[in-house]
């Protein structure tokens, strides 16, 4: 299992761990770290293999960065405070 510090960083590897924590530790009865060891290794070779292109995520990013602005707005948070 992951060392519990890991999950705290803020790191951008860390959004790695969560899927791999699900695919390959969650819910896993391991008999040792030698079967352990070569579920994360599938997991990663087949993350490999199915990787999205980069411009895809470049424009997912711009997409979710484009959503958390306009809830902002939506909240008030971008508006400054007007003197009294």
């Amino acid at each position: 299992m992951l060392h519990p510090d890991l999950r705290v960083l803020a790191n951008p590897i860390e959004a790695h761990f969560g899927p791999l924590r699900q695919f390959t530790l969650a819910n896993s009865n391991h008999p040792n770290h030698v079967v352990q060891t070569r579920r994360l290794h599938e997991y990663l070779r087949w993350r490999n293999a199915h990787a999205r292109h980069p411009d895809v995520l470049a424009a997912q990013r711009r997409e979710r960065a484009r959503i958390r602005s306009e809830n902002g707005r939506r909240r008030g948070l971008h508006d400054t405070p007007r003197a009294a």
